[in-house]
């Protein structure tokens, strides 16, 4: 009876102790370890922060972020593995764990603080207005009621719908959907952020920028927004933080023609 009772006892132990290593390892930061990579949703369609060069290979600012912070986590800079997302999809790929964490161009809003939670700004950008180099417009006024384009997901509707209330808002998926859309002339202009557009015309000399910047937008990395992910957002808090401090992160930006 007695070994009987040690056996089972034995059994308990084992199980409590399989229990608790098991709910040690349960945060993110834990999995990304014993997985070996970093899953990270990226764009590919928003030069120069995410896009594919020339023979398909995803490269760009937030690209190279991604690759810091898979390095500082586990020591090489190759352990990220990339998921392309849009506006519209990402939180949806990051709450149902596709990906780890969200590198995408994605500014801080006290609507997104509600569902995700996010690290230390990496970059700040600002809205802007894109027309066809012929056109006379030179502020957002020049805008009621016409046509001005958004990509859908972005804070660029918000934006329009404060500074121009009348403008008749046409939305896309993508970003070079809706650039294209603009060279068709399907609208007067299209609205996003700066650094994005900006990829735009350094390569097209028939879009031009307005002066003006609309909005302050500081890029984060998103996490899911439970306490298992409160680690993870607290160590890339850390290596941003390092990144600035090093002067790294000025030298990406430096890199990437956003400085």
């Amino acid at each position: 009876m007695l070994k009987k009772l040690v056996t089972i006892l034995l059994l308990i132990g084992l199980i409590a102790a399989g229990c608790g290593q098991k709910k040690q390892s349960s945060d993110d930061l834990s999995k990304i370890m014993q997985r070996g990579k970093i899953i990270v949703g990226v764009k590919d369609d928003t030069k120069p922060f995410g896009y594919r060069d020339k023979y398909g290979n995803l490269i760009g600012y937030d690209i190279d972020l991604s690759k810091e912070i898979a390095r500082a986590i586990l020591g090489s800079g190759d352990k990220v593995e990339f998921v392309t997302v849009t506006p519209s999809n990402r939180i949806m790929k990051l709450n149902k764990g596709e990906v780890d964490m969200l590198i995408s161009t994605m500014s801080v809003t006290n609507q997104r603080q509600q569902v995700l939670d996010f690290s230390i700004p990496y970059y700040v950008a600002g809205q802007a207005i894109m027309v066809n180099s012929d056109s006379k417009a030179t502020t957002i006024r020049d805008f009621v009621g016409k046509r001005m384009i958004i990509v859908f997901g972005s804070t660029s509707e918000r934006t329009l719908r404060m500074s121009v209330p009348d403008v008749k808002v046409i939305g896309y998926k993508t970003y070079p959907e809706a650039y294209q859309a603009l060279k068709d002339r399907k609208a007067d202009a299209m609205v996003a952020d700066d650094t994005i557009l900006l990829g735009f015309t350094l390569s097209d000399k028939s879009v031009r920028l307005l002066n003006k910047r609309y909005s302050k937008e500081p890029y984060a990395v998103a996490f899911r927004k439970n306490q298992d992910s409160k680690i993870l957002q607290e160590k890339v808090n850390y290596v941003i933080e390092s990144m600035r401090n090093s002067g790294k992160l000025n030298r990406l930006q430096e890199k990437w023609q956003i400085k």
